[in-house]
């Protein structure tokens, strides 16, 4: 096993486990903190893939942005982890029934498909040209969309501000 299947393997572990944390876990904390294992494998993922871009992306917006917001928003909560439900026992049996007819289905279809040995790609860095594209090429669209933006935030500002009344 080379180095890189080996840390691929560790990624896609990672991965695997954290979303079952995520969807298993029976306190919120823990799940929003799983949440950032699970975003950090999906860049891993997408940095074997080759998409330096996408995975840079995936670490700034979500990790940093989405899942802090998250984190926020539970923590800042009061009484979020007093909560107690009732019937823990819901819907089980057809959920489970469910699971394993997909597993199986999953099983199957690994065996039989005739798997091709792909061939040997070199990698190139994507954000270069991505950055060229948006000062070159799609220039105005992308300053369209920011002054779109910048409408956006504006009017939010607007709607969302009250008024002193004297």
């Amino acid at each position: 096993m080379s180095v890189s299947t080996a840390v691929f393997n560790l990624i896609a572990l990672l991965l695997v486990v954290s979303a079952a944390m995520v969807a298993f876990s029976r306190n919120i904390i823990y799940s929003a903190f799983s949440l950032l294992g699970t975003f950090m494998g999906v860049a891993g993922i997408y940095i074997f893939l080759g998409a330096d871009f996408v995975a840079a992306v995936q670490l700034l917006i979500y990790v940093g942005g989405i899942l802090v917001l998250i984190l926020f928003a539970v923590m800042l909560t009061h009484r979020i982890t007093d909560v107690t439900i009732t019937n823990r026992a819901a819907g089980r049996i057809p959920a489970l029934i469910v699971v394993v007819g997909l597993v199986y289905m999953l099983i199957q279809t690994v065996r039989t498909t005739p798997w091709a040995a792909a061939k040997q790609v070199t990698f190139a860095s994507t954000t270069a040209t991505i950055g060229d594209a948006f000062l070159y090429d799609y220039l105005l669209p992308f300053e369209l969309a920011s002054l779109v933006l910048l409408a956006a935030m504006i009017g939010a500002v607007v709607l969302s501000r009250k008024e002193i009344k004297e």
